[in-house]
């Protein structure tokens, strides 16, 4: 089901969503959450003047599939955790807690020196902040991106993406200030197969003056 042309036809479709005067005059702050999110956060941080940054988050794996995403840490150190294949798996709290101090050391502080100086994200005290990605079928980025915004005490976090799922949508509309989003699907595929063309977008391989770093002094 092919649903956008390329990253320009969804971003298109994903603003024509947005209240981009509004959020303009309020002061939004754009978060990147993934690196295909980049592409996105970017151009919107762009069409409403605001800051822009990026969200650093890293994925745990279940021990013997590494394609099964059991939670989430992100660089301020929120932990997200499927509790439900935790349980089918028969996986320990040790274990998630484990990897998530080892993604954080060995991952998440690379990125931070790497792009940062080793700096922390700026302050989002009282900030409103939109967090985007580029897709969401399970949720567990854009939760692990939630929880660290709320405990960063913004004062509304809202988010974009050109494609969800429909059961994320919905748990998205019980607990921000707004969903922004092109189309929602019932049964969510893989990003790709709702795009015409999608080639692979490495946001992390640009410099920092590409990516993170712009709009953000």
């Amino acid at each position: 089901m092919i649903l956008f042309e390329n990253r320009e036809d969804a971003f298109e479709q994903l603003t024509n969503q947005m209240p981009l005067r509004q959020m303009k005059k309020e002061g939004w702050i754009v978060l990147a959450i993934s690196e295909g999110g980049v592409y996105f956060s970017k151009k919107i941080a762009k069409l409403i003047d605001a800051r822009h940054d990026y969200l650093f988050t890293e994925k745990i794996t279940a021990p013997n599939n590494k394609e099964c995403v059991i939670a989430m840490i992100s660089e301020t150190q929120e932990i997200v955790i499927n509790d439900r294949l935790i349980d089918s798996f028969d996986i320990t709290y040790d274990y998630v807690y484990g990897e998530a101090k080892r993604k954080y050391e060995e991952k998440i502080l690379t990125y931070l020196y790497k792009y940062r100086k080793g700096e922390m994200i700026k302050s989002l005290k009282d900030k409103n902040v939109l967090l985007v990605d580029e897709g969401a079928d399970t949720g567990m980025t854009l939760m692990a991106s939630l929880k660290t915004a709320l405990a960063l005490n913004v004062a509304k976090v809202a988010v974009a993406l050109p494609i969800v799922a429909e059961s994320i949508a919905q748990e998205l509309e019980k607990i921000v200030d707004g969903v922004y989003f092109a189309h929602e699907v019932k049964n969510y595929i893989d990003l790709y197969a709702y795009y015409k063309e999608l080639p692979k977008f490495n946001a992390l391989s640009m410099t920092e003056e590409q990516t993170i770093a712009e709009n953000n002094t």
